[in-house]
């Protein structure tokens, strides 16, 4: 039975996680009956540096149900920070991790055939958008400018792939050979040197709230993509992030 660990990056989600926690829960109960994932697994709801409360409902949430624990990070250090440090916390204590965002927008149910992708021999996994036809005619435009531009840099991305992800420990253990201060996840992963499946999935809107990802915030990220190719992996281990400020377990 795989020890599987949901690790979700939450900023300023205290309206969205009384939603959605329900079915992060019911997916992992589902999966669990199904065999798919051991009795010890969890759900990581790592708190990056968030001011509306976000940390009291994770709080709340582990009091209610143990499956729920927490990751407090201080200050405020980006999407991509939030969801390595998940994964690094989880490295050591579960088989298999999947990064999914609070919102809800990529389809949880994909985790089914992603966990069955994993059993066939894939270490890495990923959710892929099976189309963009909510999208605007400028949105769609500037995606495909965006893996164009991004795969003319070196960082080979896989198109319409964000951070809905699975990743084995034999596959974290690579991960963490990188010891960026700011990551740039979805080109690391390709460059680990494993065949990587993917699932499509339909992506839903948010659940509650606003994207979290500004403009500066995607145009920081663009850049950080064009650099990711001169990323060197180190001979040991990333430290454990200094801006860990509390830990519910």
């Amino acid at each position: 039975m795989r020890t599987l660990y949901i690790v979700v990056p939450c900023y300023n989600e205290a309206d969205c996680l009384p939603q959605t926690a329900p079915t992060f829960r019911e997916e992992l109960a589902h999966l669990m009956d199904a065999g798919k994932a051991g009795p010890a697994s969890r759900i990581l709801l790592v708190d990056d540096g968030s001011v509306d409360g976000t940390w009291e409902r994770i709080r709340s949430l582990h009091e209610a149900d143990p499956v729920f624990i927490g990751l407090r990070l201080h200050p405020n250090r980006g999407h991509q920070n939030a969801v390595m440090a998940g994964l690094m916390e989880a490295r050591e204590r579960a088989d298999v991790t999947v990064s999914i965002d609070a919102d809800l927008q990529d389809d949880i149910h994909a985790m089914d055939e992603m966990m069955d992708k994993h059993e066939q021999g894939f270490h890495i996994v990923c959710g892929v958008r099976s189309s963009r036809e909510t999208d605007t005619f400028l949105k769609r435009f500037t995606a495909q400018g965006y893996y164009a531009l991004m795969n003319l840099f070196g960082a080979k991305l896989i198109y319409n792939h964000a951070d809905y992800r699975l990743m084995d420990r034999t596959a974290l253990e690579k991960l963490a050979r990188y010891h960026d201060d700011d990551p740039f996840l979805r080109g690391l992963t390709t460059r680990l040197g494993f065949d990587i499946a993917t699932v499509e999935y339909a992506r839903a809107p948010r659940a509650v709230g606003e994207s979290k990802y500004t403009l500066k915030k995607m145009v920081k990220l663009a850049v950080r993509g064009m650099t990711c190719a001169r990323c060197k992996p180190q001979d040991v281990p990333r430290p454990a992030d200094p801006h860990i400020a509390e830990r519910l377990f």
